[in-house]
């Protein structure tokens, strides 16, 4: 398999591309950067031929209780890549706010980061990514976690870290731009598609039962006999 950093790679108008070390974190790289004034588009990707993991800068003119919407936008652009790369078989679902998983099971995960925590405030930057497994690290094998999976189980074995990369970018832009022309509806209707404990009593990541989606894409918790709103400002990597 190809070093991400002896290809070039293809994204679409607006993203563009910066390989990081396996060694380093593409999410951390992603906040520096956009902490330093950096475009926004710029798509942060790891060289480890392992694991796909990356990160883009954003730069929203909404409040963040809006822009947070945009993890399910990336979120569904993750979904239809590996619809159009992997065998029609393989399933992909997400657990809110940011697990991703694959034929049932546990499979890498999103996360995000923004410039404030004020919900009613327009972040100067909003870093979105993700990290998902192609093989097994060394030492673990198939069995040793059953609910954890990685591609290359799954019959992923065509797809490589940089094809889905270059596949991601493209179906994020769409529901990206979906997203700024429509605003959440359409990709909160397609997530719900997507989230496989949606009406089921869930103990991650709070205990209840999951009743559904708010208009900014926060979780609606039932406890007991009160109904919970769970933002995602409240999920937000450390």
């Amino acid at each position: 398999m190809e070093s991400l950093n002896q290809k070039k790679l293809s994204f679409p108008p607006l993203f563009r591309g910066e390989c990081v070390p396996s060694n380093a974190s593409t999410f951390m790289k992603a906040i520096i950067a956009a902490k330093n004034n950096v475009d926004p588009g710029l798509i942060f990707y790891s060289e480890d031929i392992g694991t796909l993991e990356t990160s883009i800068v954003l730069a929203p003119d909404i409040p963040l209780k809006k822009a947070l919407g945009m993890l399910l936008v990336i979120q569904m652009g993750l979904a239809d890549s590996l619809g159009a790369l992997a065998p029609p078989e393989v399933a992909v679902h997400f657990n809110w706010p940011n697990t991703i998983k694959v034929n049932g099971a546990f499979c890498g995960k999103t996360f995000y980061q923004a410039s404030l925590k004020d919900e009613n405030a327009i972040p100067e930057w909003l870093v979105l990514g993700f990290k998902i497994p192609f093989l097994w690290n060394k030492g673990i094998e198939a069995g040793d976690n059953p609910n954890e999976t990685v591609l290359s189980n799954e019959g992923c074995i065509d797809v490589t870290p940089y094809s889905l990369l270059e596949s991601w970018s493209r179906h994020t832009l769409v529901w990206l731009n979906r997203f700024l022309d429509e605003g959440l509806s359409p990709v909160h209707r397609a997530w719900c598609e997507k989230c496989d404990n949606l009406g089921e009593n869930i103990t991650s990541p709070e205990s209840g039962k999951f009743m559904g989606l708010d208009e900014d894409g926060n979780m609606i918790l039932r406890v007991s006999k009160q109904t919970l709103v769970k933002k995602l400002s409240n999920y937000m990597e450390v």
